[in-house]
């Protein structure tokens, strides 16, 4: 579902995915779309084929990747000429991060409530494709997530240039406020001025 840019034309197009749990419909994701619509985003969302089917387990990451690219796809067709950022909640982020590790053609990642390990379980990071990700990366996270424990990220992510936020107190299920639009719109403008030096020296 294309939801263009409210006010003006669109600088760039954000394809959007749910977690694991959730839908393109959740009041989680129409908040996303609503706040960054307001601030030069066209947002795209849309459900992964398990919850179009009514399936409660999400499929194995290569369909979910699939999924993802094929929308992602779709989107640069029909809107050609802007930024193209991928990204999402939670499980929806991760696909897009690990599109991105594999080379998928993209401008940025925009990730919130990364979970960058299973809730109670610190030793399984699923952090091994991270450095291999080339694009500008924004990461809104709660300081409280248990799925992303605070300094095991901030230990990930060393030296890889993003721009990490950190929500204090929320958890994973922190609401998207018009502070996470205000932070994608600043992080927005820094790539819209022309290629950041820490990822181009990292490619």
């Amino acid at each position: 579902m294309l939801e263009p840019a409210i006010g003006a034309e669109g600088k760039a197009v954000f394809v959007a995915a749910h977690g694991a749990g959730s839908h393109m419909h959740h009041r989680s994701m129409l908040k996303l779309a609503e706040v960054l619509r307001v601030r030069g985003f066209d947002v795209v969302r849309f459900n992964f084929l398990y919850r179009e089917k009514g399936a409660g387990a999400p499929d194995r990451m290569p369909k979910l990747q699939a999924c993802f690219s094929a929308v992602a796809e779709r989107a640069r067709h029909e809107m050609p000429g802007k930024k193209l950022i991928i990204g999402g909640r939670s499980m929806g982020g991760r696909v897009a991060s690990m599109l991105a590790a594999e080379g998928f053609a993209c401008d940025g990642l925009l990730l919130l409530a990364y979970p960058l390990h299973p809730a109670g379980n610190l030793e399984k990071l699923r952090d091994a494709h991270l450095p291999n990700i080339k694009v500008p990366v924004l990461c809104i996270n709660g300081t409280r997530d248990p799925l992303c424990q605070k300094e095991l990220m901030t230990k990930a992510i060393d030296g890889l240039g993003w721009q990490m936020q950190w929500l204090e107190g929320k958890d994973h299920s922190f609401a998207v406020t018009a502070e996470v639009g205000g932070l994608a719109a600043r992080w927005l403008a820094v790539l819209q001025a022309g290629p950041d030096p820490k990822f181009s020296e990292r490619k």
